[in-house]
């Protein structure tokens, strides 16, 4: 089947937009349900609109325990580089390193960068606040979804996800161009690579040679995400509710970490990249072998979390932000996000 084909058939490469269409309608249930388009965002008061869009990312990771945060450097947009240097050494940091926008979400302006004229390139190519965080080479990617009540009275983890990084292996005759676009999930990425490692693509590798094309755990990148809900049980679920314990204003969220194995993840022996508030999907859906009829039925039952947790923050007093405050900070998000899309 060619590749074109797959983009408009399986689900997991379907268009965003497209994709999301049922999710669309369970979100207008329960936000006619609850008399409130923004009705979500009094699930994690700690966050703004409760993690919706246009959070901080160095905020986020500040309600998170110190002994699980990776080394991280938050450079406001226009610092001197030679003060980015000061603030890289002070923090131990070396490279390689991640860059990321402290806004943003599915990977946008997130780049591995090997040394430091790179980086500066990158922060003056897009002037907005970053974060530099230290490159975990830990074998283990995974995602960690969890709700907990106000009241203490449950706690649970709905989903886990472990990831497969992008890669190829050569033949010793094809490049890795051709190499690619064998399989539809690296093919759909050889439009960025020509922009971003155009000479990578015409390297002819080594029969046997494995190459790492994405160090990225993005699935807009290509990373494979793998369902691994069978890892969930209530030794994962006492260590994870330890966590969460330490975290305030955050009743529902989604951590992105690293770890060395299953047994570290299960003490909590992990490093947290980054907590994703209440849009921080259930990442396990798209496994690819997971299939459409389960997808929706488990995005279901994430709405139906966040509704409930939204109801028994409004027995609490939390109210939702107004309709005006909120369509305010979507907009700026929006403009944002244009402009440096536009560089």
């Amino acid at each position: 089947m060619p590749h074109w084909i797959k983009k408009w058939t399986v689900w997991e490469f379907l268009p965003l937009w497209l994709a999301n269409v049922p999710v669309y309608g369970i979100y207008g249930w329960f936000a006619l349900r609850a008399r409130h388009l923004f009705f979500f965002s009094n699930v994690n008061p700690a966050i703004p609109l409760g993690g919706a869009v246009g959070e901080s990312k160095h905020a986020i990771l500040e309600l998170i325990p110190a002994r699980i945060r990776p080394k991280t450097v938050f450079i406001p947009a226009g610092t001197p580089f030679a003060d980015v240097e000061r603030r890289l050494s002070a923090a131990g940091l070396t490279f390689p390193v991640v860059a990321k926008p402290d806004v943003g979400e599915r990977g946008f302006l997130v780049k591995k960068i090997d040394d430091a004229e790179v980086l500066r390139g990158h922060l003056e190519r897009f002037p907005a606040n970053f974060l530099v965080q230290e490159f975990l080479d830990h074998p283990m990617e995974a995602t960690v979804l969890f709700y907990r009540f106000p009241d203490g009275s449950r706690f649970g983890i709905t989903s886990v996800c472990t990831k497969e990084f992008l890669t190829v292996t050569g033949d010793g005759e094809s490049t890795v161009r051709q190499l690619m676009d064998r399989t539809p999930r690296a093919a759909f990425q050889t439009a960025r690579f020509e922009r971003e490692q155009p000479e990578l693509l015409t390297r002819t590798l080594l029969p046997g040679q494995t190459v790492l094309l994405e160090p990225i755990g993005n699935h807009a990148r290509g990373t494979k995400f793998l369902n691994a809900n069978h890892l969930i049980d209530a030794e994962l679920e006492r260590t994870f509710e330890r966590i969460c314990a330490e975290i305030d204003g955050v009743l529902l969220g989604r951590f992105d970490l690293k770890c060395a194995s299953v047994e570290a993840l299960r003490r909590g022996d992990v490093l947290v990249m980054e907590l994703n508030g209440v849009f921080g999907e259930p990442a396990h859906v798209f496994d690819p072998a997971y299939g459409a009829r389960r997808v929706y039925r488990d995005y279901y039952r994430h709405w139906k979390m966040l509704f409930d947790l939204h109801r028994a923050q409004v027995r609490r007093g939390v109210k939702p932000t107004p309709h005006g405050a909120a369509i305010r900070f979507v907009r700026e998000y929006f403009g944002y996000k244009k402009r440096l899309e536009a560089l």
